[in-house]
């Protein structure tokens, strides 16, 4: 049972011209229970694809199927959680407060046992009742991940969830998401950090320029390589190579009248 579908999914903005396309023409499914990792160069188009996952941004062209239904459908937000790449908070809250807040929204019930369940798992039962505003870089990531998992969702989306975290911190943050999958959830992510992808996801995809590469186990793909992080160079350079030489034969081509 897959519980993400893609299918022929494109994203550009701007018109004639000033036309940009971010994603092109991907397709992919995850199963459930899947640590599925999105890998790719800064301005790939994770980003985009994962907002049009969770319904902030609306396809050019192609259709998407999260947890059975439409990401734009409301209904279906309460199936999955998400953490963007760079959390925003109101900073004058504190912690305990913002995920209350978080709570309320999704009408949970029992919100303090629930709230004091996930500070404890992500770390921050110490800084509860601090001001946003004074947390750090690694305490706002560990915050951001506590509220996609406030509802229990089926599905995560995480973007960069291991940014800004030292090493004691990102353990904590796998060791977490690996407890997700053992619960048979779905966790979709978007990271640079090859290492950690290598070690949790089941499958991986790649992107580069808006292209869907590759998607296979990371184990497959680092097969012949030295590592995951020396195969992910080596199929983008690859695919750059060729469209270089694409560009390259289609400036040589004579017109004709």
């Amino acid at each position: 049972m897959n519980d993400i579908s893609i299918v022929n999914l494109s994203k550009s903005y701007g018109t004639g011209k000033k036309k940009v396309t971010v994603v092109k023409n991907i397709s992919l499914t995850v199963a459930k229970g899947t640590v599925f990792g999105f890998i790719g160069p800064n301005g790939a188009g994770k980003t985009s694809t994962i907002k049009m996952l969770v319904g902030l941004s609306h396809p050019t062209s192609g259709t998407i199927t999260v947890g059975g239904g439409n990401p734009l459908d409301v209904t279906i937000h309460k199936r999955f959680g998400f953490m963007p790449e760079s959390p925003l908070f109101y900073q004058y809250l504190t912690g305990f407060e913002f995920l209350e807040f978080v709570a309320t929204l999704f009408g949970i019930e029992n919100k303090e046992e629930r709230i004091t369940h996930l500070l404890h798992e992500v770390n921050l039962m110490h800084a509860k009742d601090k001001r946003i505003r004074t947390y750090s870089k690694g305490m706002l990531q560990r915050l951001g991940l506590a509220q996609s998992m406030i509802n229990d969702p089926e599905i995560l989306f995480l973007d960069e969830p291991l940014d800004g975290l030292d090493p004691l911190g990102r353990a904590e943050v796998k060791k977490i998401i690996l407890g997700r999958k053992k619960q048979n959830k779905t966790i979709f992510i978007n990271t640079h950090i090859l290492g950690d992808v290598e070690e949790i996801c089941d499958m991986v995809g790649i992107i580069d320029k808006g292209e869907l590469l590759r998607v296979d186990s990371p184990k497959n793909i680092a097969t012949g390589f030295r590592d995951l992080e020396d195969a992910f160079v080596h199929i983008i350079e690859v695919a750059r190579t060729k469209e270089k030489t694409a560009e390259k034969n289609t400036a040589s081509t004579p017109l004709t009248h």
